[in-house]
């Protein structure tokens, strides 16, 4: 395969990754965002195969045949409901790879490269270890704390930022001893000390970051991991890997931003941690002194069916119970009864960035009934009853009634206005970010209690007869 042939197929790749991030900005074009990202990586890694690896096709192949293997099953095992944590892994494996490939580069000791294109070329692969250790320890600590294998309290160590500033100086004094040494033919050892300085740092940053934050974490990642990619594509001289790194890390960069805008926090006040379960204060509402009015999954099934307007809040519970099935079920029914149902999706509802959308649309939910918050907030004074299915602190009218509140400012979905809101939960455990909840004893809130698949069952038998 000629050059010419390899860079028409890298910039076709090009095209059809911006094409797939288009397809996936919309629940509509989601599939076919998805499929133009699948042509284009095919595309790519043909092109790269046959037009510029040249030795080594053993290696390679069964590299290819290992980890497809893996990923095939990873495909065909894990529940939507362990997605956060895939994602998280996966992102920890484009960490690794960057280390790897950076480490291996240098080790070459490629003499053809001399002068002041050395210094650039050690200074790419210095920034695509380092951000590649920080995303790959960071993304192993994300995906313990999404999986329950760590806990989702932040790790608040005394003068935790002088030690995140300590780091960071010890990798800028490590670059320069590096960039000195390697000049003379040397210097893996400071290379492996900022390695391991980094991995110090990812496993850091994110043990200081509470549980409520994990959806930001999650993007977080994702951008890190692109700019890992970039920074590898740099080394590599390698185009599209500069490309498609670059797609990556800014579209994760804006998606932090939104999450953190959703959220009412800034980014860097994140980074700081102290957010997530155990990590607030109980909000100091008087509300919470009262008591809930719990109902029957048959009470449940009347209001609803005498209802005109019907508005579902999915959260976590509902991914945990995997009841999205159950949900798409009695939506239908109600909607054979000329009832109108919508969907209201909070940006941070879940464990990362969409989830809640995945699950409705794996559950076939029509697209054109589930709407962001920004979009349905005004409509809650005229819905008669709204279902919040495990949701938490996306309803809290704390955010919005108590100013010492740690989710103080945070954009929430305001069921509370409307006529009747049902919530479905466990028990009264305070959320994610551990912040009790004053919705559940206002007068016209009604706690149904138990595992939400098997409760909506039973709603769901009521409503059919």
């Amino acid at each position: 395969m000629t050059q010419g042939i390899v860079t028409v197929s890298y910039i076709g790749a090009s095209i059809l990754f911006i094409l797939a991030l288009g397809g996936l900005s919309n629940q509509e074009t989601a599939r076919r965002g998805n499929l133009y990202g699948v042509l284009g990586m095919g595309i790519a890694l043909l092109a790269t195969v046959f037009g510029i690896v040249t030795s080594n096709y053993g290696v390679l192949l069964g590299g290819i045949l290992v980890g497809g293997i893996i990923g095939f099953i990873l495909a065909k095992k894990v529940e939507m409901t362990q997605m956060p944590e895939l994602v998280a892994i996966l992102h920890s494996m484009v960490g690794l790879a960057a280390v790897l490939v950076g480490l291996a580069n240098f080790l070459e000791h490629n003499t053809a490269i001399t002068g002041v294109n050395r210094t650039i070329h050690d200074v790419e692969t210095y920034l695509g270890i380092l951000i590649g250790a920080v995303t790959f320890s960071g993304s192993v600590i994300a995906f313990g704390k999404l999986s329950g294998k760590i806990g989702g309290k932040p790790m608040l160590l005394p003068g935790r930022h002088w030690l995140n500033l300590g780091l960071l100086l010890a990798s800028i004094w490590f670059g320069n001893e590096f960039l000195t040494q390697s000049a003379a033919g040397a210097g893996i050892q400071p290379l492996i000390w900022m390695t391991v300085i980094a991995l110090l740092f990812g496993i850091h940053m994110v043990m200081a970051i509470g549980g409520a934050d994990m959806p930001v974490v999650v993007s977080m990642l994702n951008s890190y991991s692109g700019w890992a990619a970039a920074a590898t594509g740099f080394m590599l001289n390698n185009d599209l890997l500069i490309v498609v790194g670059a797609l990556v890390g800014s579209s994760g960069a804006i998606l932090s931003y939104i999450m953190c805008r959703a959220m009412n926090r800034k980014f860097f006040s994140v980074i700081a941690g102290g957010f997530g379960t155990s990590g607030g204060t109980v909000a100091s509402s008087t509300a919470q002194t009262g008591e809930v009015t719990a109902v029957s999954a048959e009470e449940v099934a009347a209001m609803l069916t005498e209802s005109k307007e019907v508005m579902i809040i999915p959260g976590y519970g509902m991914a945990v119970a995997q009841a999205q099935h159950t949900v798409n079920e009695i939506t239908k029914a109600l909607r054979a009864k000329k009832i109108n149902v919508r969907f209201g999706i909070h940006p941070v509802a879940g464990r990362m960035p969409g989830h809640m959308n995945v699950l409705l649309a794996e559950a076939k939910v029509p697209y054109d009934i589930v709407f962001e918050m920004d979009e349905i907030n005004a409509d809650f004074p005229d819905i008669d009853v709204s279902i919040v299915i495990g949701a938490n602190d996306i309803v809290n009218p704390s955010a919005q009634d108590e100013p010492n509140s740690p989710i103080a400012g945070m954009p929430v979905l305001e069921v509370w206005k409307g006529k009747t809101t049902i919530v479905l939960k466990r028990s009264m455990a305070s959320g994610y970010a551990g912040v009790d909840n004053p919705l559940f004893y206002k007068e016209n809130t009604r706690m149904l209690f138990g595992d939400a698949k098997s409760t909506l069952d039973a709603v769901l038998k009521a409503i059919t007869g």
